[in-house]
């Protein structure tokens, strides 16, 4: 008999199971499904829809059945989201350019939508995730960021402990070499950030190279998401001099200079919005390099169809 389903051990427990309408579940657990989702797709509308499918399916659940709620919901979610991400690697095999995932930002007012502020993912986290196969990805999320044991995983996902250690152990070297910090931590020295924000935004509008240069680290790369929809690099630009000589170019950012760059909180973290006449048309997520105060890592996505779930 399942671990995460099986009937309750006490009657007290019982009842207190089949007191818990659909109605309770959701507005109990709908954050907690939506930090799976999210993180395992990257893409919010996505996310939305397994949560919804899921709490749909269970309107016709007998609760009782259920020994671990919290448990029974991870295993739901995270499997209607392999199935998800598994067709969605095939669709971003054609996709035009670099593939980014849809950014959280600050105020938008959406319960489904919305993680706890000690939940929250950076960016570049999420991202990072991109690295990993929808598996690897399921385990590594499971085990490293919601702390099931692998027993637990184990009857998730349906595969033995011994094999869900080896695919956390993969993904783990598949990301070491990452210095992003880790999942739910605080992010470090904002107020700093946003500086050094205001100072990159007021020298990318003015083409001053030297405070660029200044600011941008060796092995600086920027990644565009235009998606075919709107002009961006095809591949990720490295090193210092390259995203330069992008930034400073008279032609490659016109668009974006003439638009309202505003500072708010993206995954958890002060990043820029780009709008035009109250229509959101850019997000730059910014990461810093961990051994000294400069950009390493500059995320610009400007596919208007990822875009349309802000409001600016």
């Amino acid at each position: 008999m399942s671990r995460l389903s099986a009937p309750l051990g006490n009657k007290e427990a019982q009842n207190g199971q089949a007191d818990m309408d659909i109605g309770a579940l959701y507005r109990n657990y709908r954050g907690y499904a939506f930090s799976i989702a999210y993180r395992m797709l990257g893409v919010i509308t996505d996310a939305e829809d397994v949560v919804q499918d899921w709490f749909a399916e269970m309107q016709s659940k007998d609760m009782t059945e259920i020994r671990d709620v919290k448990a029974y919901l991870a295993k739901g979610i995270t499997n209607r989201s392999l199935n998800v991400l598994k067709s969605a690697r095939k669709q971003r095999e054609v996709y035009v350019g670099e593939w980014l995932p849809e950014p959280l930002v600050a105020d938008y007012d959406s319960p489904e939508r919305t993680l706890e502020r000690q939940d929250v993912i950076s960016y570049a986290y999420l991202v990072m995730l991109e690295r990993l196969t929808p598996m690897e990805r399921a385990v590594y999320l499971l085990r490293e960021v919601f702390q099931y044991d692998y027993p637990a995983i184990s009857e998730m996902l349906g595969k033995s402990e011994s094999n869900c250690r080896k695919i956390c152990s993969r993904a783990k070297q598949s990301l070491n070499s990452e210095e992003i910090r880790i999942d739910g931590h605080p992010a470090p020295d904002q107020e700093g950030k946003r500086k050094l924000i205001e100072r990159f935004i007021a020298a990318f509008e003015r083409y001053q190279l030297e405070e660029l240069l200044e600011l941008l680290s060796e092995d600086a790369v920027m990644i565009t998401d235009g998606g075919g929809h709107t002009r961006s690099a095809i591949f990720p630009i490295t090193s210092r001099k390259r995203v330069l000589a992008l930034l400073t170019s008279p032609k490659a950012f016109k668009e974006l200079r003439g638009w309202q760059a505003v500072l708010t909180e993206v995954n958890g973290e002060v990043n820029l919005i780009f709008v035009k006449k109250g229509q959101l048309k850019g997000i730059l997520c910014l990461q810093m390099a961990s051994e000294s105060n400069r950009i390493q890592h500059l995320y610009l996505l400007l596919n208007p169809h990822k875009l349309n779930h802000v409001l600016a």
